[in-house]
């Protein structure tokens, strides 16, 4: 039976994102390829539920690896899962594994072009546009290009000297309509090439003037009561507007390619592998490399390209990679910036990435504490800190222009909340809305508690702001002599600047950080509990100011009221003899005939 945590492990940490799965049996034999819409969502399903058929039982029961392709769209799945099932030949695939390859659709290299469906590319420097997983995608597309534009579909050979010597004539074709005649001259070359130009935009998607024409076409069909006609044009405009004109997994022009691309962070590289083969990907693989002593990622790519290759037994001339590196004279290197070849390689990053977060999803799993040694190892290096910033603070300010001023301290250790040590601030010393003044007083009043208690100390302080709250919450450190004893930094909201004390200048961390993602979440925790803190505070003090309005009624006598009917609501509802009993007859008598 498969070891049922390794497996439960790998399935958890699958990605939400069209792909391409890969089942492996205990000996690394490949056992089954697949596709999904949802990566994850489909590999558990083979493990959620029982069976309907004995050899898919049987295989989930030989599973010991699920490996992964993510892939931008769930044609891009398709396309590659084709092109996997044919290159690797799975036991329990029983689909795709014949020569049979999707269709492209052709502008012949010639004097004249044809454009035709097919399903062989052939280098003579014709144009292949594709592949298509769908014949009738293709079908729509020509008979939208026939409709439009007439072409000649005869086989020809129209050269000049055949032409003015008048070897062909016009054919059935050209008394329908269908075609101009260049056979016989009737049509000029470059007439005939600006109908390819226009063709060869409707191929790749930019077929907006034409949408419109179809959709005339269906409303004066519909007019003339011609449903049926009318469906079968709305037919071929929902498949056009449905119609992906690029493949990133499939390119007829990039031919045997290896590419690589390295994701890295402070304690391991994942370097990923694509080996593409006549436009296709055929493999894809990712090593995970631990870093002994800082080696640059250059370095690290350097070494993984010969060690992959030689594994791998790679013999293309030509690598795609992000930056330049250092290989054999025999191989060109190429550096893509845009098009094609960057999609190529923007795919094996994001492979990368994926497998990186897979890792540490596993890792969270498997082995809590190296996760959290890694990320407080990775703090301490983003933040250039002294030492792991295993307990966390952090505080803000919450006030409506000036009333109800409160303060929030939020705790994490080891990068995890730790509720129990949240603490709430009343502002006490300071006057109308002062966020400055607010902070000074409540980072003074935690920290001057801490020492006074003996309790150990964070060994790091986040402040909600920027230069202004980290400067008055310094004051309070100077005051109390911990200055340089707690590292200190404020977070301001707008670009998320990291601010540190005596730098004008803010650090600014990645979207993707890992150290940035918590002191978010330290940031929007201290925010809630603040915030949470003085909604009650200010509701509190609407029902009090609602009771000591009225005459008679003092601050003593409402909270005496409400300790006794716990709302506004019931003493509203509450007879007189029943107030009485709180507050005496007189009292009572006013309260009921102001809510009355």
């Amino acid at each position: 039976m498969p070891d049922p945590i390794s497996l439960n492990v790998q399935i958890n940490v699958l990605p939400n994102h069209p792909g391409v799965y890969q089942f492996y049996d205990a000996e690394g034999k490949i056992l089954y390829v697949g596709k999904a819409k949802n990566l994850k969502k489909r590999v558990s399903s083979y493990f959620n539920k029982k069976q309907e058929y004995g050899k898919t039982r049987v295989l989930v029961k030989k599973i010991r690896e699920i490996r992964h392709i993510v892939v931008p769209t769930e044609s891009d799945a398709l396309l590659l899962e084709n092109n996997l099932i044919k290159k690797l030949q799975p036991r329990y695939n029983v689909l795709l594994k014949d020569d049979k390859s999707y269709p492209w659709i052709c502008i012949k290299n010639e004097r004249f072009p044809r454009v035709f469906p097919t399903r062989k590319l052939i280098k003579d420097g014709s144009e292949y546009f594709g592949p298509y997983t769908s014949m009738k995608t293709v079908r729509t597309l020509l008979d939208l290009v026939k409709s439009l534009y007439p072409l000649r579909t005869c086989n020809y050979d129209l050269s000049k000297d055949k032409i003015e010597a008048g070897k062909y004539k016009v054919c059935l074709e050209y008394h329908l309509g269908n075609c101009l005649g260049p056979c016989e001259g009737l049509q000029s070359e470059a007439s005939y090439h600006g109908q390819i130009e226009d063709i060869r935009q409707i191929i790749k998607g930019n077929f907006k003037d034409s949408l419109q024409s179809f959709k005339k076409q269906m409303k004066v069909l519909a007019k003339q009561m011609e449903f049926e006609k009318a469906q079968r044009i709305k037919d071929k405009i929902d498949i056009l507007e449905n119609y992906q004109a690029k493949s990133t997994v499939v390119n007829p022009k990039i031919n045997n390619v290896d590419v690589f691309s390295i994701i890295s962070d402070e304690t391991y590289a994942y370097i990923n592998f694509l080996q593409l083969s006549h436009g296709s990907i055929v493999r894809s693989h990712t090593m995970e490399i631990k870093k002994k002593l800082d080696e640059s990622d250059e370095e690290l790519l350097q070494l993984a390209i010969i060690e992959i290759r030689q594994r791998f037994q790679s013999q293309s001339k030509e690598i795609y990679l992000p930056f330049p590196v250092d290989v054999e004279e025999t191989i060109k290197v190429t550096l893509p910036k845009l098009g094609d070849k960057r999609q190529i390689l923007e795919l094996s990053e994001r492979n990368a990435r994926f497998y990186r977060q897979d890792k540490l999803k596993q890792i969270k799993i498997v082995d809590p504490d190296r996760h959290v040694k890694r990320i407080m190892a990775q703090m301490k290096a983003d933040l250039r800190l002294s030492e792991e910033p295993r307990h966390i603070e952090c505080f803000d300010n919450s006030n409506i222009q000036g009333s109800n001023p409160v303060a929030a301290c939020v705790v994490f250790k080891d990068g995890k909340p730790s509720k129990k040590d949240y603490r709430h601030f009343n502002i006490k010393t300071v006057e109308g809305p002062d966020d400055f003044a607010s902070m000074e007083e409540v980072v003074h009043r935690r920290y001057k508690r801490l020492l006074n208690e003996d309790e150990p100390l964070p060994q790091l302080i986040v402040i909600d702001g920027g230069k202004g709250q980290l400067s008055s919450a310094l004051k309070s450190l100077e005051a109390l002599r911990l200055r340089g004893k707690i590292a200190i930094i404020g977070i301001a909201k707008r670009l998320e600047e990291i601010y540190f004390p005596g730098d004008s200048v803010p650090l600014y961390l990645d979207k993707r950080s890992e150290t940035l993602k918590i002191i978010q979440q330290l940031r929007n925790e201290a925010h809630r509990f603040g915030i949470t803190h003085h909604r009650n505070k200010r509701s509190k003090g609407a029902i009090n100011s609602e009771l000591e309005n009225i005459e008679g009624v003092g601050k003593k006598t409402a909270e005496q009221l409400l300790k006794s009917f716990k709302s506004v609501k019931r003493i509203k509802e509450a007879s007189i003899e029943t107030l009485a009993e709180t507050v005496g007859k007189s009292k009572a008598e006013k309260i009921f005939k102001s809510f009355h």
